[in-house]
């Protein structure tokens, strides 16, 4: 089976859950699990403003450290082998920047949660999930929850 498992975080339910689903994927056949959160690039519109990137990024980039700890911990509480890598997009889409960390640490899975948004608001948000599932070299889990059961963990964070 799968011996090593990639998941891309975000600190979502639907992270949540992928998390829960690779822990009992990796117990049941001793996978090593990598998890990796993308920080995105920040762009605003107003260059003039007073807004400091360097505090706006070290802000961002706190909260990564801090998801990434939280779900290594949940991990290894579960007994999973774990590394966490914190990867920054530079430029590219963030969907891209995962699968060359999949290429490069030999992942054989990606497991990542989904939101499940369609329509307008898949076009304005648009899609990591479905990237890597266009894109992918290796098979990706997708693991979607109940609409009801993501508010319900969404309210109690």
């Amino acid at each position: 089976m799968y011996q090593r498992i990639l998941v891309p975080i975000d600190g979502s339910a639907t992270s949540t859950l992928a998390l829960q689903e690779v822990s009992k994927l990796a117990k049941q056949h001793s996978s090593q699990v990598e998890l990796v959160y993308v920080m995105a690039d920040i762009h605003l519109m107003d260059a003039n403003s007073y807004i400091n990137y360097d505090e706006m990024k070290e802000s961002l980039e706190r909260t990564a450290r801090k998801i990434l700890a939280e779900a290594q911990t949940l991990m290894q509480q579960a007994g999973v082998a774990v590394e966490v890598k914190l990867l920054e997009a530079g430029g590219e889409r963030i969907a891209g920047v995962i699968l060359e960390e999949a290429r490069r640490w030999s992942a054989e899975l990606i497991v990542i949660g989904t939101h499940g948004r369609s329509g307008f608001s898949r076009v304005l948000f648009g899609s990591v999930a479905e990237g890597m599932v266009r894109m992918a070299h290796i098979p990706v889990l997708l693991i979607r929850g109940d609409k009801s059961q993501l508010r319900e963990k969404e309210r109690a964070t």
